[in-house]
């Protein structure tokens, strides 16, 4: 996993809220275990018909959406059953982030777990958000803050372990690995 310092990317919006994570990426995706390839699939109820041909006016298939790394989602963003791969497609299809009021507890584990960031803010920031697609935001993992175009910056609640991972660009075994030394110190110390 690389570090996640710092993300500056232009925003999507996709104002549905209870997204669960059956339509982030419906369950007959889930039968891999690769990261890459599921982008192709994220929304893909919403993106395609039943022939594969794009969906018009669903914002994914939108021109302005190519290229953005964020997106700001309605209340109550990844509900539902617990998968990797809704963050997994996320992260393939070239989000960093999603933006919300309300993100699901297990969906936000699952995806600082993998690099992805999960922002909560306040209904004030998030209705300016929606109201604003195609906008350049700049995330500060260090800083725990967002910053709007105008300069203006909002404070994002983060807990430390998940933000000192993030940071140092490793997962739980890798923080745990880190701390070899450590444990064959204290191994050594209790015989």
């Amino acid at each position: 996993m690389n570090p996640v310092t710092r993300i500056t990317a232009r925003t999507i919006v996709l104002p549905l809220e209870d997204v669960d994570t059956d339509q982030i990426i419906p369950a007959r995706y889930l039968r891999t275990t690769v990261r890459e390839g599921l982008g192709e699939n994220l929304f893909a109820d919403w993106r395609y018909d039943k022939d594969g041909s794009e969906i018009d006016g669903f914002v994914l298939n939108e021109p302005e959406s190519k290229g953005a790394g964020i997106l700001v989602a309605g209340r109550n963003f990844g509900c539902g059953s617990s998968r990797e791969h809704a963050p997994w497609a996320l992260i393939d299809h070239g989000f960093h982030a999603v933006i919300s009021t309300e993100i699901a507890d297990i969906f936000s584990n699952n995806s600082l777990k993998n690099g992805f960031l999960p922002i909560i803010v306040d209904e004030d920031t998030h209705r300016w958000l929606l109201a604003h697609p195609g906008i350049e935001l700049t995330l500060d993992v260090e800083a725990k803050e967002l910053t709007l175009p105008n300069g203006k910056t909002v404070g994002f609640p983060i807990e430390n372990f998940s933000r000192h991972c993030l940071l140092n660009g490793v997962d739980q075994l890798g923080f745990l690995m880190e701390q070899a030394n450590a444990i064959s110190s204290y191994e050594a110390q209790a015989r």
